[in-house]
């Protein structure tokens, strides 16, 4: 059979026609899914501006029924169950998105991302640990190392997050040599615990070179020698860091006292907390000296303190002592710390959002509640 000319002529007009027909229908029908679908979308959002969260879960449930390839759907319901603390129903769908296929590598790893912080918000380190690990090299990088950073701390794993906060130095977002010191001297008192001698004098060294500007592993030098017994060493540890970090010495003031009077070095040791004592004033320090003192001299001492610096402390210390070694304007001293003192206990304490207020409110000026203030004083509690 012979096709007739005319009739080709004639059917490609008509199949021209419907397909273009076809193309129409199918336009409609995507324009028409692309206008609801950001109608739903608006929808939750203003609901959850509106701090609507639960009728904004369920208009962004309904959405992504009517619209199961929306990943930004997918994303804006799992953060929203994230923060109701709906872990699980987060987990879901965060894992949801990672298993489709159609996924782009940038969504697949923003849901990867989410997932691990999922994990973390819901308390599972182990599988938060891994979810960020996974996130390494990404454009997450720096977000899942700090997050790891946080998890190491967590879980006391200070090695392992002496190497992460290495690795994040390495990248330049900042220095965190302070908090490696740190790590490496919570690692050189756990080796200390285990009776580890060498081990915890290594990680102090490693402490100090990484930090040499921080306090902490002179002061905990001086403790380790004080413990074993070597005191001349503790106090030359403890005389370094009084050079070096003055505003932390006080810490050990009292034990620097001790050991000194152990070793036979009073007037070196008073003459050197002198001299910080002079810069700064201090109740630790205050005690230190007393225990270098002669009972005469260590009520004389406690008197001039009291006079300089009227602490509640200190007072209470002065009320110890004979009222024959008194001065004359000790009663004075001893009312101006003691009302000092008192002056904050002298207020009323929203109990809605504890706002503190020397008057006594019926609506708090912080949170605007009304009959939130108890009627007492905090004194009175």
């Amino acid at each position: 059979m012979v096709l007739d000319p005319l009739w080709l002529l004639l059917a490609l007009p008509v199949a021209f026609a419907l397909g273009w027909l076809a193309s129409r229908l199918e336009m409609r029908q995507w324009v028409r899914e692309q206008r609801d679908a950001p109608k739903a979308y608006f929808k939750g959002l203003n609901l959850l501006l509106n701090e609507q969260q639960d009728k904004a879960i369920d208009a962004f449930v309904e959405a992504v029924q009517d619209d199961p390839h929306s990943a930004d759907l997918h994303f804006a319901l799992g953060n929203l169950f994230r923060r109701r603390g709906e872990f699980e129903r987060a987990v879901r769908v965060h894992q949801h998105l990672l298993r489709r296929g159609d996924l782009s590598t940038g969504e697949r790893e923003r849901a990867q991302h989410a997932l691990a912080q999922d994990f973390m918000k819901a308390g599972l380190f182990d599988r938060a640990e891994e979810a960020f690990r996974a996130l390494e090299g990404t454009p997450f990088d720096t977000e899942a190392r700090l997050a790891l950073l946080t998890l190491h701390e967590r879980s006391r794993d200070w090695r392992a997050a002496a190497e992460v906060a290495a690795r994040l130095e390495k990248s330049g977002i900042g220095s965190f040599a302070t908090r490696i010191g740190h790590y490496w001297c919570e690692v050189a008192q756990e080796a200390d615990a285990r009776g580890d001698a060498e081990g915890a004098q290594a990680a102090l060294q490693r402490a100090r070179e990484v930090a040499p500007t921080a306090p902490r592993p002179w002061l905990l030098e001086g403790e380790r020698h004080l413990r074993a017994g070597r005191v001349a060493q503790a106090l030359q540890a403890w005389d370094e860091l009084r050079a070096r970090h003055p505003g932390t010495f006080p810490l050990v003031a009292a034990a620097y006292a001790q050991a000194a009077l152990t070793a036979g070095q009073r007037a070196h040791a008073r003459e050197q907390l002198e001299l910080v004592y002079a810069q700064q004033p201090d109740t630790n320090l205050l005690a230190a000296l007393r225990k270098l003192d002669t009972p005469e001299q260590a009520a004389q001492r406690l008197l001039d303190h009291l006079r300089q610096q009227p602490a509640l402390s200190v007072a209470a210390q002065v009320l110890e002592l004979p009222p024959a070694d008194w001065a004359e304007d000790t009663r004075p001293q001893l009312q101006a710390s003691v009302a000092r003192a008192a002056q904050p206990m002298q207020r009323y304490r929203c109990a809605a959002c504890g706002f503190e207020a020397r008057n006594y409110f019926w609506q708090c000026p912080g949170c605007q509640g009304w009959d939130t203030y108890p009627p007492r004083r905090i004194e009175d509690l």
